[in-house]
């Protein structure tokens, strides 16, 4: 048997896929269906959703046109005979009809069913022999919410049923560890949809969370020569048009609301504060660079369909920072600010990574010569710091090259954080300068970096990545303090003061029930220590441990167990 690539495998299937769909639904209008990273979809017009039982039945199907063994014919036809062949589906139809007049147009037959397809796809159909429908999801007609809402099945394939298994058992323990899920259970945030999709609400535990995120990040960067910035939450619309994200992200902005007779938007991004910031005074090269930090909150018109938990929201917190500095400290900055990543996301338990250094994209702004010196300031800094990388040809902003740093989770996923953009277009379209040693005026170049990216996407991450379990240093509550009976409760008091004072986050759980109960919640709430206390304990001034990741350690002196304590927040 020929081997296909995963890619083939997949199209293969959702063709597949599309003919089990037109057997159980011939009502049903075909639209696309291409592989994806993980898998394939296509997207049918139905009266009506598909459901779980649908699904089911769709499997089925697919198992006996698998089974048949049909092969897939391509055929190339003209314009004409494709506008008839297919003048019952009108997606089709549209896809035709915006063809260039030189395209070649192409078919694939594969027993009775045809489907206007590029390909490639497999021999024939037993070539398929591994897949999975996944889910089926509302989706606009080419991902336009004025166009006909869709139905998308999801589903994925691969060469082999064990290679099918192991993805499916990683999509299981992603379930299991799916922030949205572990985020109601550990009572850390939630999303009302009283206030609007799409912005978060902090609870009390999930903003404490936080707030060790944001005091290491601006001590680390107090430590690391940067200074801290506050701007607005709203500017006038020409702010914008002047950065030029009008015209580059006009549909993620939102509509400008009118304040004494001009438009005001609530703002998609920072950075042109922090140009308004340099530009209140002359600059001396002397200043230069400047580290300017920001825990900015910005918002984006996402639309409702991607809007996902954490992850995909439309207010949302960039840990932002922007530098300042002359054309010849680029190399520099950038290789400071790689080794400051890198330490950043260490402290966070995150070691692999993937880096990517993005060249000059098809729309951008600038001279070709200015992005050919910054794409190689950055190349050079990648090759100092000792990474290795790939180059995301015209993966740029539109503005300059960058890097991205992406970080592999506990089960190998690969996440978007930290990022590193050479900027020399704003600096000219707010004209700011520095006044060089030769007394003349030097236009300088602008730096966009984010560590973490957005604080709620890296707080989805780090659920995901620890299953909720956050390391010692992060956990909202460090250790919970279990009185066995109502006599303990003022031992337990004392102990929780001791650990207190010490810096410790810890409760006492006194309620009036049994130890075991107490103990198994705790360790639902993922709370790294749980200290029990009794008659003995109260006598020799101990607790009986248990740990979140040891398990039980016996009885220990109060003492011992803060000095245990503050050695797993060094490590």
């Amino acid at each position: 048997m020929a081997k296909y690539d995963l890619s083939t495998i997949r199209h293969s299937a959702a063709h597949v896929m599309a003919h089990a769909v037109k057997k159980l639904f011939p009502e049903a209008k075909v639209t696309i269906g291409p592989s994806i990273e993980d898998g394939f979809y296509y997207d049918f017009d139905v009266p009506k959703p598909f459901t779980p039982e649908d699904l089911e039945n769709i499997s089925a199907e697919m198992e006996n046109v698998i089974a048949e063994g049909a092969q897939f014919v391509r055929k190339e036809i003209s314009r004409e005979e494709a506008l008839e062949m297919f003048k019952d589906e009108p997606y089709k139809l549209e896809l035709i009809n915006d063809l260039p007049e030189d395209e070649v147009i192409s078919i694939y037959e594969e027993g009775d069913f045809v489907d206007l397809c590029r390909g490639p796809h497999t021999y024939n159909t037993k070539d398929v022999k591994a897949f999975k429908l996944l889910s089926a999801a509302g989706a606009y007609w080419r991902g336009d919410e004025k166009n006909p809402m869709l139905q998308r099945i999801y589903g994925t394939a691969f060469g082999k049923k064990s290679e099918l298994d192991e993805y499916l058992e990683r999509i299981a323990e992603a379930e299991r560890r799916d922030h949205r899920k572990l985020g109601r259970e550990l009572d850390l945030f939630s999303i009302q949809e009283e206030a609007g999709p799409g912005l978060v609400f902090w609870h009390p535990k999930g903003a404490l969370v936080r707030k060790n995120i944001e005091d290491y990040w601006r001590a680390e960067h107090y430590d690391n020569g940067y200074e801290m910035v506050f701007t607005p939450h709203i500017a006038r619309q020409e702010l914008w048009k002047t950065s030029g994200h009008l015209d580059f992200f006009t549909d993620n902005i939102f509509q400008p609301m009118e304040v004494e007779g001009q438009p005001y938007l609530i703002r998609p991004m920072n950075c042109p504060f922090h140009l308004l910031i340099y530009k209140s005074r002359v600059r001396s090269y002397r200043e230069l660079p400047i580290r300017w930090a920001e825990l900015g909150t910005v918002y984006r018109y996402e639309r409702s369909g991607v809007l996902h938990g954490l992850m995909r929201v439309r207010g949302f917190t960039q840990d932002d920072a922007h530098i300042i500095c002359t054309r010849d400290q680029v190399h520099c900055e950038t290789r400071r600010v790689l080794d400051f990543v890198l330490k950043i996301l260490r402290r966070f338990g995150f070691i692999e990574y993937e880096v990517y250094l993005s060249t000059m994209p098809e729309k951008h702004v600038g001279d070709d010569e200015v992005w050919e010196q910054a794409t190689e300031a950055l190349k050079a800094a990648l090759e100092d710091a000792g990474l290795e990388y790939k180059v995301d040809e015209g993966g740029g902003a539109f503005y300059g090259p960058k890097i991205d740093v992406k970080i592999k989770d506990a089960i190998g996923r690969v996440w978007q954080c930290s990022t590193i953009q050479v900027d020399f277009n704003e600096p000219e379209r707010f004209d700011i300068t520095y006044i060089g040693q030769d007394n003349q005026q030097h236009r300088p170049i602008m730096i966009h970096r984010a560590l973490l990216g957005s604080l709620e996407r890296f707080m989805g991450v780090l659920i995901e990545h620890y299953a909720g379990a956050f390391l010692l240093w992060l956990a909202p509550v460090q250790a919970v303090v279990i009185p066995i009976a109502d006599r303990h409760n003022e031992y337990a008091e004392t102990v929780k003061a001791k650990l207190r004072a010490e810096g410790f986050r810890v409760e006492v759980d006194d309620r009036n029930e049994k130890t075991g109960y107490k103990i198994r919640e705790a360790q639902m709430q993922k709370i790294p220590y749980m200290l029990v206390v009794g008659d003995r304990e109260a006598e020799a001034g101990e607790v009986s441990v248990r740990s979140r990741t040891e398990g039980d350690k016996g009885a220990i002196v109060v003492d011992k167990v803060v000095k245990e304590m503050k050695a797993e927040l060094d490590a």
